[in-house]
């Protein structure tokens, strides 16, 4: 027995020594170095480097609700009525740079989406194909969902490529919740363009940047889809006695071509910047033309034309009163390119004619030319803003802001008395075929109260009171009163006399006698909780 077991116990030593020697010839797996993120301090707090390259990303965001209440004095059912409306909205932001021998290249993206109902939707959206209108329980269209590529852009040696803010812009509703104010806030534009630096924070930009968002439509009287604008084509003993129809939706053919001169130093900014932008439509109907009698004579073809716009901007910040106090003022004038002004910021951009709130008395004009009958020739718009804002830290957790406004928008008196011819050989008989944005005949009393093409002023006052408790959070109010009007008489107020339009014949003879206005005016006060991330 005791040689069986010494037995055994040599077989399992042998066994233990050969196994170690057999495990001593394995490969020794060796474990993956973990690579950990590294924290980039070249460009400032929040970015860090991709693993495995050399570049620095920055990820951020925003979160923010809105609540909003406005004045309503609609007495119609179909014009809504609401005088509340909420936002949820939300941001991400992704920020990427490398360090090249040329410099930094950067690469900035921004993704907004937010629901949003009632006074809080927009128009201006859902025209240029951002927003889209919630379906199922709203069913008048004030329900919103929308996705929008704010930014987009690539910078590199002085490059900027991509979808940025218009380098036209300064002031852009810097201070503000709504941007009630005029001024132009172009935020999200396709361009390219190339800024020269020249020291002491001297800077000039060159900028090709998409027509698109910065126009306005033709004035077409007809209000048909798409768009046309009547021409005479026939005469008899030189009256018109017949019209064709121009296509009047404008072509993209030409870019707007911006160009700024900047500085920004020390005591603040400035900034003078004028652009271009090309009015182009197409061609006279083959149609055979309406009316009858006289000689047909036709009409040259409409002719391009060259919009342009001018603006001045300064900023002076203001240590000694409070640190982080700032004013803006700024100033600018267009011809043929009203959204350079930002005119239609209230009422909502990208439309013949519009209005900024439910029951408005008449809606404002945002056309950038008429094509006048007689000639087939386009005849532009004029107007100018003027901003002011100021920035006040009361201390580091509560600040306010302070703005207003000042703008108006005309058309040449030619315009308007060329559209009101046409007016009568179009619609016969006292009828109105145009809807509210027929002229009328001239010398008649629908011609003084119609508000087509009316030069219109229009005005915004309002303040703002925000509270910063932590840092990047902020709880804020913000209250606006605007008032646009008619520059001269007075115009049909369509809440009060919503049929004023389909009794043309019976206002010019006095036996309908519409309601009247010069002016309408609106409150609006904001909440907003925003979180910055």
């Amino acid at each position: 027995m005791r040689l069986f077991e010494r037995f055994l116990f040599g077989s399992a030593a042998t066994l233990a020594v050969m196994g170690a020697a057999h495990a001593a010839d394995l490969p020794v797996k060796k474990a993956v170095p973990i690579e950990y993120v590294r924290v980039c301090t070249a460009y400032g707090a929040g970015f860090f480097y991709i693993p495995g390259t050399d570049t620095c990303l920055r990820i951020s965001g925003r979160a923010r609700f809105e609540g909003g209440y406005q004045t309503s004095y609609s007495r119609q059912a179909a014009n809504g009525g609401d005088t509340s409306g909420y936002r949820g909205q939300l941001r991400i932001n992704l920020d990427a740079r490398t360090q090249t021998a040329y410099g930094t290249l950067r690469a900035f993206a921004r993704l907004d989406a937010a629901s949003r109902t009632g006074t809080i939707h927009s128009g201006t959206q859902l025209r240029i194909a951002q927003a889209y209108g919630a379906l199922g329980v709203d069913e008048r269209g004030r329900s919103q969902q929308y996705v929008n590529v704010d930014k987009a852009f690539i910078q590199f040696a002085g490059l900027t490529a991509g979808r940025a803010s218009s380098f036209f812009d300064f002031y852009a509703h810097d201070f503000e919740f709504y941007g009630a104010t005029a001024g132009s806030d172009n935020s999200s534009t396709n361009l390219l363009a190339y800024t020269a630096t020249f020291g002491d924070g001297v800077s000039a930009t060159l900028s090709i940047e998409d027509p698109v968002f910065t126009r306005s439509p033709v004035f077409a009287p007809t209000g048909s889809t798409p768009a046309i604008s009547p021409v005479y084509v026939g005469y008899a003993d030189g009256v018109p006695s017949r019209y064709g129809n121009v296509d009047s939706v404008q072509r993209s053919r030409l870019p707007d071509f911006v160009a700024a001169l900047r500085v920004d130093q020390a005591w603040g900014s400035a900034q003078l910047s004028a652009a271009t932008h090309e009015i182009n439509v197409g061609n006279l109907s083959t149609a055979t033309a309406t009316g009858a009698g006289g000689v047909l004579t036709g009409i040259p073809h409409t002719n391009s034309v060259q919009g342009w716009a001018v603006q001045g901007g300064v900023k002076i910040n203001a240590p000694a009163v409070s640190a982080g106090d700032a004013l803006y003022l700024q100033g600018a004038y267009a011809n043929g390119g009203q959204m350079y002004i930002g005119y239609c910021m209230v009422a909502g951009c990208y439309a013949q004619a519009n209005s900024g709130w439910d029951g408005q008395k008449f809606n404002q004009p945002f056309v950038d030319a008429t094509i006048n009958p007689f000639t087939g020739q386009l005849q532009t718009s004029a107007g100018f803003s003027t901003v002011a804002s100021y920035l006040h830290y009361w201390s580091p957790e509560w600040r306010s802001a302070l703005f207003g406004s000042y703008g108006e928008l005309g058309f040449t008196r030619s315009a308007r008395l060329a559209q009101g011819t046409l007016f009568g050989l179009s619609n016969p008989n006292g009828g109105n075929a145009f809807g509210s944005s027929a002229v009328g005949v001239p010398g008649t009393r629908f011609y003084q109260l119609s508000e087509a093409l009316r030069d219109t002023y229009q005005f915004v006052v309002g303040a703002s009171l925000i509270w910063s408790p932590v840092s990047d959070l902020d709880i804020g109010v913000e209250a606006f009163y605007t008032q646009v009007g008619v520059k001269s008489g007075r115009v049909i107020d369509s809440d009060k006399s919503p049929t004023a339009y389909a009794n043309v014949a019976g206002i010019n003879s006095g036996a309908f006698v519409p309601r009247t206005a010069t002016q309408d005016s609106l409150t609006q006060i904001r909440f907003r909780v925003q979180r910055d991330f």
